[in-house]
């Protein structure tokens, strides 16, 4: 901690008033593209974050500054969106910043350092972490007050509108809340659970593996899946598959197959299966079922393979690393344990639970047949974004 306040202030020059910042990285233990839908999903804080050194500077401008990364400034006469900046940090800052705005709260100018051990592309949404961090940093220092899941509803804005990326409220919610968290998006506000639950204590390790694909700009087959999904519901005359009865899907399902296409269809069936899991899913950390547990997490992975379609680019055939890391990882467990993708899918990772006494074999087989250290061995944090000194 040290060392990131010495960082801050031989960029920034000394001063009074320095805080510490911390939002964590998350992932996703069940409703894959659930979220964006309006439906359900269960998530967890993990023990990887981004940290931020923070003052107020008494001008009209929040300057931030990301180890490794050049120093961005955002300009709070001029909170608009610009397309020239979209799918850039900038963006995320301007977009928290107007966030602020459009709920009535003022922005005062500060300054931030920022270190993270949640790296980009790693699956653990780093996006997310920092818009969290950002805002609750912003939170405090201007004295706006925001609770936890006005925070989540902050960078989700900030990323659907001003980076443009279309983005469910999950990743932020899970970032913003900490713990394992159960959230039904159907409801207003969203209904959020913590859940305890030790994996150790059901003997299991949690290990996130980075399949090695190309991290590429994958926004446009992101966006696929929320717009795909959306053109269902449209046709019955909703916005979301969340607001459309599963029975009143499957009785029309033929005409939908029709007017939406096979793809969107499928990506419904898997909405309306995976939506329920979820909520079994926590039903069984709730009751101590971990079995059962690992049971639904392989459900899931099936589901998103050959319904939900987000393990490889549509069209690519050389190049499947996530169909090739799920393979191999479903070889080292045995039949033991479960793996399936987690968060966005195409080119991100995969999580396996592994049992304990695997867990030392497993990564070494993830060394030898993904590519060396592809592997992080994570546990759950408790705390979400939060202020720490």
């Amino acid at each position: 901690m040290e060392k990131l306040i010495d960082s801050f202030c031989e960029l920034f020059g000394k001063r009074d008033g320095v805080s510490v910042y911390s939002a964590p990285g998350r992932v996703e233990l069940g409703g894959n593209h659930t979220d964006h839908q309006r439906g359900c999903v269960l998530a967890a804080g993990v023990n990887l974050d981004m940290r931020a050194a923070a003052a107020k500077n008494g001008e009209a401008l929040i300057r931030v500054k990301s180890e490794g990364y050049p120093l961005i400034e955002i300009d709070l006469a001029d909170l608009s969106v610009r397309e020239e900046d979209k799918n850039t940090t900038s963006a995320l800052v301007r977009g928290v910043a107007d966030a602020f705005s459009k709920r009535g709260k003022d922005v005062c100018g500060a300054d931030m350092y920022i270190v993270s051990d949640v790296l980009r592309g790693s699956g653990l949404s780093s996006s997310a972490a920092f818009e969290v961090l950002v805002a609750t940093a912003l939170s405090d220092l201007c004295g706006a007050g925001f609770d936890a899941v006005e925070i989540a509803e902050i960078g989700q804005y900030a990323e659907t509108v001003h980076f443009g990326k279309p983005s469910g409220l999950m990743d932020q919610t899970a970032s913003s809340v900490g713990g394992i968290v159960a959230i039904d998006f159907g409801e207003s506000p969203a209904k959020i659970e913590k859940i305890e639950c030790d994996l150790k204590a059901h003997g299991y390790d949690l290990v996130i593996v980075d399949a090695g694909a190309d991290h590429a700009d994958l926004t446009a087959e992101y966006a696929s899946i929320p717009a795909e999904m959306k053109s269902v519901a449209k046709l019955f005359g909703k916005e979301v598959l969340s607001e459309v009865a599963e029975s009143e899907f499957y009785s029309r399902i033929a005409e939908i197959r029709r007017d939406a296409g096979d793809r969107a269809t499928l990506r419904a069936v898997h909405f309306f299966a995976e939506n329920l899991r979820a909520v079994r899913e926590a039903e069984c950390l709730r009751n101590g079922d971990f079995e059962g547990f690992l049971k639904l997490v392989s459900e899931s992975g099936n589901s998103s393979f050959k319904y939900l379609q987000n393990i490889y680019v549509s069209g690519s055939v050389r190049d499947q690393a996530m169909a090739y890391a799920l393979a191999v990882c479903e070889k080292l467990l045995s039949g033991r344990g479960a793996v399936r993708v987690q968060g966005g899918g195409f080119g991100g990772t995969l999580e396996a639970f592994v049992p304990c006494e695997m867990t030392e074999s497993f990564c070494a087989g993830v060394d030898n047949m993904i590519g060396k250290d592809m592997y992080k061995v994570l546990t759950v944090r408790k705390y979400g974004g939060m202020k720490i000194r």
